[in-house]
């Protein structure tokens, strides 16, 4: 495993004291979704998580934390969120709202905090996996240490 500079994600997790680890993966063939991540990294599917941003009736953004291999329940997120209705963010505005590019946006550390969520099937997992917050690097972490780094709340939300 190559040596991987700190990232903003890996900086708060240090800052909180939360043990993780961390592991890289090939992404210059471009496959970056996250089922392709869960293969390069040889980790079960049901363990490595994509963050998804979403834009809710009330223009708010919020953050949610799914299995790869699962799409967001566009219900159960607006439900858990309170809102009416619940759409994802458009990719042109991922960046310019929380400082992280697709494949690589991760639910630590973004430009603002938003209000986040977690999949409740991540409670079945001793680890997931996350974005470090660039593309290439993952974060190794238990649910409840990413639920707290996060100042997230779990949901059923696939």
């Amino acid at each position: 495993m190559k040596k991987v500079n700190k990232t903003n994600a890996m900086r708060i997790l240090d800052s909180i004291n939360i043990d993780y680890d961390y592991m890289s993966y090939e992404s210059n063939d471009g496959n970056i979704d996250g089922v392709s991540v869960a293969h390069k990294t040889g980790k079960d599917p049901e363990t490595v998580f994509k963050t998804l941003v979403a834009t809710g009736h009330s223009k708010e953004l919020y953050v949610f934390c799914i299995p790869v291999e699962y799409e967001l329940d566009l219900k159960k997120a607006a439900k858990a969120s309170g809102e009416k209705k619940i759409e994802m963010l458009p990719l042109r505005e991922l960046t310019k709202n929380t400082g992280y590019v697709r494949g690589g946006c991760s639910p630590i550390g973004m430009k603002k905090h938003y209000k986040t969520f977690v999949d409740e099937s991540a409670l079945l997992q001793d680890k997931i996996l996350v974005s470090a917050g660039v593309i290439g690097t993952q974060i190794i972490i238990k649910p409840d240490d990413l639920v707290k780094a996060a100042e997230a709340s779990y949901a059923d939300i696939i």
